[in-house]
């Protein structure tokens, strides 16, 4: 199994370098010099937009700055209580989300900076081509009015949560509430309110001047964890149970059942369901939102998006729905990832276990979608961005339809000819 280096550099830098110039891809195979930085492209080469969502409803979107005062930081105990940051993507009325309130920004400018560092493209790359995407949600919408299902996303391990958004804005657009999670000291930078005092914010979180980024802290000790890989995979499951504790914490917070909900602008007690909801995650995300589904009996239902299972899912959640959703070479059942199989002979409720033909880590991300809008695709994992973003919000939507909604979607029952890049497997 890779360790979370190998992951971390091999993988996820060498695959968004791909998707964004294969001319680097190339010199990093090779172990050649860096070439020159690039001149800063033109506003015109930078108008790149999530895709528009395929459902009924617009997509509203509030930012929250969440506090939880019962744990203290797992990463960084000094800090004091976890935080999270939270975008919360919702249903609006038809047509109010292209008619309401300004666009939601997808990525500040130091968020941007600190990603493009991360994935070792800060000398090749301007952040603004990441600053200047569309996006289809609206601050300030108004709401469409119901009770919604509650789906909380949590990033890959590094990655910033705005890479989930097209994710995101698909769900919303069909009328799910959609919690996507920034865990502090998890992502390569995120921008938090800098008083960590701070009681939780009420609305759009601080603007920049009252706020700082917090970067990958998480990174450094689950490399430097003693014991090698062995390690490496002990602290990365530390994380996903850490992570699945936020994740119940968000879902508390937005149902009601925490003081620092109240008052909030949705009302998103008022907007949630509780019999319905539901988790989901790219990589260690994915692995987070499985366990949390095992731990919190709210969580009826979990998706993993190429996760390796770090955390096994505890006995309670293997009788729910479990989805998983991989690349054909990493999670096929002779794939190295033993994690796979593993978890699903124990697995006794719903579950489907499904691969994409010519995909990478990254694929279920925003990143392959933006880097096709530049022509880019890269060489290892083909699959086109248009193709990538199609494939994940269609059957993660299937799986919560089916799950949350109790509609039947045939998209789940097998192998589909509109869909030949996508195998189900049954070991």
């Amino acid at each position: 199994m890779n360790t979370i280096r190998t992951r971390r550099n091999a993988v996820t830098a060498l695959l968004a370098l791909s998707l964004l110039t294969p001319t680097v891809a190339a010199c990093a195979e090779n172990d050649g010099p860096a070439p020159a930085r690039r001149a800063s492209p033109s506003a015109t080469e930078t108008a790149l937009s999530l895709p528009r969502p395929t459902g009924s409803y617009g997509v509203g979107r509030d930012t929250l700055h969440l506090v939880d005062d019962a744990r203290r930081d797992p990463w960084v105990p000094s800090a004091g209580a976890r935080e999270l940051m939270v975008s919360v993507f919702y249903p609006t009325r038809h047509g109010d989300g292209d008619n309401t309130g300004d666009r939601a920004p997808y990525l500040g400018a130091e968020e941007a900076k600190a990603l493009l560092k991360g994935l070792k493209l800060d000398t090749l790359y301007d952040a603004e081509q990441l600053t200047s995407v569309r996006t289809n949600a609206r601050t300030a919408a108004d709401p469409a009015a119901g009770k919604h299902p509650l789906v909380v996303l949590s990033p890959g391990f590094t990655l910033h949560r705005a890479t989930l958004s097209t994710l995101a804005e698909s769900l919303a657009s069909h009328g799910y509430v959609v919690a996507l999670v920034d865990h502090a000291y998890e992502s390569f930078g995120t921008r938090f309110p800098s008083d960590p005092g701070k009681p939780s914010a009420k609305g759009e979180a601080s603007a920049e001047d009252a706020s700082s980024i917090r970067t990958c802290v998480a990174c450094e000790k689950v490399e430097q964890a003693p014991g090698g890989d062995a390690g490496e995979r002990r602290m990365l499951a530390k994380a996903a149970r850490n992570r699945a504790a936020d994740i119940s914490f968000v879902v508390d917070e937005l149902t009601g059942r925490s003081r620092s909900g109240e008052g909030r602008r949705p009302d998103y007690a008022a907007l949630v369901d509780t019999r319905r909801i539901g988790a989901a995650g790219h990589s260690l995300g994915g692995n987070a939102a499985a366990v949390a589904a095992g731990t919190d009996p709210r969580i009826r239902a979990a998706g993993n998006l190429d996760g390796t299972f770090f955390a096994p899912v505890p006995a309670a959640g293997t009788g729910r729905p479990v989805f998983m959703l991989g690349t054909r070479k990493g999670h096929n059942p002779r794939a190295e990832d033993a994690s796979w199989p593993r978890q699903w002979h124990r697995l006794d409720g719903w579950k489907r276990w499904l691969t994409v033909a010519d995909s990478g880590h990254l694929t279920f991300t925003d990143l392959p979608v933006l880097g096709g809008q530049l022509g880019r695709t890269d060489p290892t994992a083909p699959l086109s961005g248009e193709r990538s973003g199609q494939i994940t919000t269609s059957y993660v939507t299937a799986f919560f339809d089916r799950h949350l909604e109790g509609r039947h979607r045939p998209l789940l029952d097998g192998p589909s000819e509109a869909n030949p890049e996508v195998a189900f497997h049954a070991p």
